[in-house]
């Protein structure tokens, strides 16, 4: 009797590792999938509103203040009122690419949160060439805008298309030299890798070396990559009234906004992780390091993220052959010169990782 419960107890035992196995553990990466994308998006949710209460702190209003305690739960209002309002789409518009713009914007800004660690293990895949695959994703995130402006069929969304193509073109240069100099002195493409080059507190974060003026050149390409104020000239409301959002309505134009917004809470994260040491505390001391990891990165993503607000509301627009010529002429050369200064200094002090 024993024997046959012991070999029953082994059976039972046999198909639950298994079920496991076959089910559960395939799975994993679907649930980490889902439960980034649901925390982004909820986030997301409060930046909108954050952004628009800064702005509206700025010029002494109160800002969204109704819907909810403190307008709390506006943006879910604007949420709801976008998914059931009509979608117009412009009879002259090419209807295929003109509905597929904002679904190739959105998808591309969401995915490339995959290989972005918000914690210590806590990442949906830790590539080791994660800067690669982020610096591709965001570069192919231009040309949604290009199909929205030139499916629209009309002057004033196709001029904000060409505008975004050569602004964030443009913009990509300085950024891609600027993550080199970061690169040689972590001597690794993986995320968790820089953020871990940055462990032991304030003195070892990228953004208080060497690194501190490609910390203050990414800030503002950043600002220009993710067409944010003083540089929104593709969606300049005095010349193009939305830019290549013009002629969207309902339900697309609410996938070009979040595609926007989860390219600007990005920047926000690379910033964090390139510069102010990612998920970890600014002094390596308790309390601080009590504090889950998670929590300093949120923290200083948000931090980031008022920043982006602060001079959106206080820096007037730019004219677009000023935005050029700061691109070009100036933030060009000093990234080129800081990745020869960078390498130098690394060898000649014998620093390279």
């Amino acid at each position: 009797m024993n024997e046959l419960s012991n070999n029953l107890a082994a059976w039972f035992r046999d198909i639950y590792w298994n079920y496991i196995e076959f089910w559960l553990v395939p799975s994993l990466p679907v649930l980490a999938m889902v439960a980034l994308l649901v925390g982004l998006l909820i986030m997301i949710a409060f930046i909108l509103l954050f952004d628009r209460k800064i702005w509206a702190g700025v010029g002494m209003r109160r800002g969204p203040n109704v819907v909810g305690p403190y307008g709390l739960l506006q943006s879910f209002a604007d949420l709801l009122k976008f998914v059931f309002k009509e979608a117009i789409i412009p009879s002259g518009a090419n209807k295929v690419v003109f509905l597929m713009a904002p679904w190739l914007t959105v998808t591309l800004a969401l995915g490339a949160w995959a290989v972005v660690p918000v914690d210590a293990g806590w990442v949906v895949s830790n590539i080791n060439v994660g800067v690669l695959y982020i610096f591709a994703i965001s570069s192919l995130g231009v040309y949604g805008i290009i199909m929205g402006g030139w499916a629209s069929n009309s002057k004033y969304p196709f001029l904000g298309a060409l505008r975004s193509a050569a602004q964030m073109v443009s913009y990509e240069v300085s950024i891609g030299f600027v993550i080199i100099t970061v690169l040689l002195t972590a001597g690794s493409l993986n995320l968790s890798t820089i953020v871990e080059a940055q462990t032991g507190g304030l003195q070892n974060w990228y953004f208080f070396s060497h690194l501190f003026p490609m910390a203050i050149v990414f800030f503002i390409s950043a600002l220009a990559e993710t067409n944010r104020p003083p540089f929104d000239l593709p969606e300049a409301e005095s010349e193009l009234v939305a830019g290549y959002m013009t002629e969207y309505s309902s339900t697309p134009y609410l996938l070009f906004m979040l595609g926007e917004y989860a390219n600007i809470v990005l920047m926000c994260a690379m910033m964090t992780i390139f510069f102010l040491g990612g998920w970890h505390a600014p002094f390596d001391v308790p309390p601080l390091t009590w504090v889950p990891g998670i929590v300093w990165f949120i923290i200083k993503v948000w931090f980031i993220f008022f920043l982006f607000a602060m001079v959106k509301a206080i820096v007037p627009r730019y004219r677009y052959d000023q935005l050029m010529r700061i691109g070009w002429k100036f933030f060009l050369p000093i990234s080129m010169f800081w990745v020869v200064l960078t390498a130098g200094y690394l060898m000649a002090f014998d620093k390279l990782p």
